[in-house]
C-alpha cells in the first residue's frame, strides 16, 4: 500500500520547544546531537501505519500511516488496495482515522509529540496536533478544514488530538474525542469546512508546576454513555446533556442506537429504529436551521404528541396522515431534505408496532 509514495513533507519543532527538549536530554545524560544525526540517517519514504479504521459496510478503510493518510478499498479483504493518499506539512504524525456515517467524509488525527507534549497553548498554531477533515468522492480525498479543541491549555498540559468515536445523533456528523489534558471535546463536523465544538469536559492540569503525562487517552460513545480512559485518574463515564447545540430529543434518538459490542476501529454503520425521539430530533434541527417555518414546526410537534398517546390503528392513521402532510411541506421548505427525513421517520413510526 506504500508503493510509489515519496517521503511526506515534514515541519520542524518550534525553536523554544527544541531547546527545552535538548536541555532535558542533556540533564538525562543524552547528547541531543546523537539523536539528531540518527534521525537524519533514517530511510526516506513513508513509515508503517500506526492505526487503521475499517468500515466494512462501505468497503473502505482509513489508514493513519505516520506521514500519510491513506484511503483503502477493502472489498476484497485478502487484497486491500490503496486508492487515495494525502500528506500535510502541518501534520507531524498521522495517528488515527474516523469516517462519518455515510462515508462521504474522513477525519485524520495528528498525534504530534506522541501525546506527551503541550500543543494546545495559545502560542501553538491551530493546525498543530489537530484533526484534518476531508471529503471522500470515489478515490479522491479533498481537504476541507482542521479542527482543534478551542480552549488554550497551559504549558504543563500534554494536549493533542487522540482517540474518539462518532455519537449517533441522527442527521448530523458528531464526534467525541480525547485530547489528553485538553480533556474531551464533542464537535459537529456536518459542514466539513466549519467544524464547531458543541460539548466539552476539561479538569485543568494534573500538576500546575510541571508537565506530567495525564488526560483522556480515548473516549468512545457506547449505548448512551461516553467512556474515557484517563491516564492518571482511571475511567471516566460521561453523559451528554442538552444545550443550545444539541437537544434532548437528539440525545434520546442517539440512545436508541444499541450495540452488543463495539470496536471503534471496526466502525459500525449507525442505524436508527423508528421512534418518536427520531422524528423530534429532525424537527429540532429544522428549528435550529430555520429549515421550516416556526408555526409549522410547532404544529407537527403537537400532532406527534397527540399520536404518541394513541395506539393501534388510530395511531397508524394519525401518523400516516402527518407523513403525507410533511411530504407536501417539503416542497416549499428551506431545507427540503431534512423535512423529508421527518416525513420518513413519521411514516416508519406508522409502520412500527405501537
Amino acid at each position: 500500500i506504500f508503493q510509489d509514495l515519496a517521503a511526506p513533507p515534514r515541519h520542524a519543532e518550534p525553536p523554544a520547544d527544541s531547546a527545552e527538549q535538548a536541555a532535558r536530554m542533556r540533564a538525562a545524560g543524552v547528547d541531543p546531537t546523537v539523536l539528531a544525526a540518527a534521525a537524519a540517517r533514517r530511510r526516506t519514504g513513508p513509515t508503517q501505519c500506526h492505526d487503521i479504521t475499517v468500515y466494512p459496510a462501505i468497503g473502505l478503510a482509513g489508514g493513519a500511516c505516520g506521514g500519510y493518510g491513506l484511503l483503502l478499498d477493502i472489498r476484497d479483504v485478502a487484497n486491500p488496495r490503496r486508492i487515495g493518499a494525502v500528506a500535510d506539512s502541518n501534520f507531524s504524525f498521522w495517528h488515527s482515522a474516523t469516517f462519518n456515517n455515510d462515508g462521504s467524509k474522513i477525519l485524520f488525527t495528528d498525534e504530534w509529540g506522541g501525546g506527551s507534549q503541550p500543543r494546545c497553548r495559545a502560542t501553538d498554531k491551530y493546525e498543530w496536533g489537530a484533526n484534518a477533515i476531508f471529503t471522500v468522492a470515489g478515490n479522491a480525498m479533498t481537504f476541507k478544514s482542521y479542527y482543534k479543541m478551542p480552549a488554550p491549555q497551559t504549558r504543563f498540559e500534554n494536549c493533542v488530538a487522540h482517540n474518539g468515536s462518532l455519537i449517533p445523533i441522527p442527521g448530523r456528523d458528531i464526534m467525541v474525542q480525547g485530547w489528553y489534558q485538553g480533556g474531551i471535546s464533542g464537535f459537529d463536523w456536518t459542514d466539513p469546512e466549519r467544524p464547531v465544538e458543541i460539548a466539552f469536559h476539561d479538569r485543568g492540569p494534573m500538576d500546575s508546576t510541571k508537565l506530567v503525562d495525564a488526560g483522556s487517552w480515548s473516549v468512545y460513545w457506547y449505548n448512551g454513555y461516553m467512556f474515557s480512559s484517563e491516564i492518571s485518574r482511571g475511567l471516566d463515564i460521561f453523559e451528554l446533556v442538552p444545550s443550545a447545540f444539541v437537544s434532548q430529543s437528539e440525545i434520546d434518538a442517539a440512545k436508541t442506537v444499541r450495540w452488543e459490542y463495539l470496536n471503534a476501529q471496526e466502525q459500525p454503520k449507525m442505524e436508527w429504529p423508528p421512534s418518536f425521539p427520531l422524528a423530534r430530533a429532525y424537527l429540532d434541527q429544522l428549528e435550529r436551521s430555520s429549515g421550516l417555518g416556526a408555526g409549522r414546526i410547532a404544529a407537527v410537534r403537537n400532532e406527534l404528541a397527540r399520536a404518541e398517546k394513541l395506539s393501534g390503528e388510530r395511531r397508524r392513521a394519525a401518523l400516516t396522515q402527518l407523513a403525507a402532510a410533511l411530504d407536501g411541506d417539503a416542497r416549499a421548505a428551506a431545507d427540503q431534505t431534512k423535512v423529508r427525513l421527518v416525513a420518513t421517520a413519521v411514516r416508519d413510526l406508522a409502520g412500527a408496532e405501537p
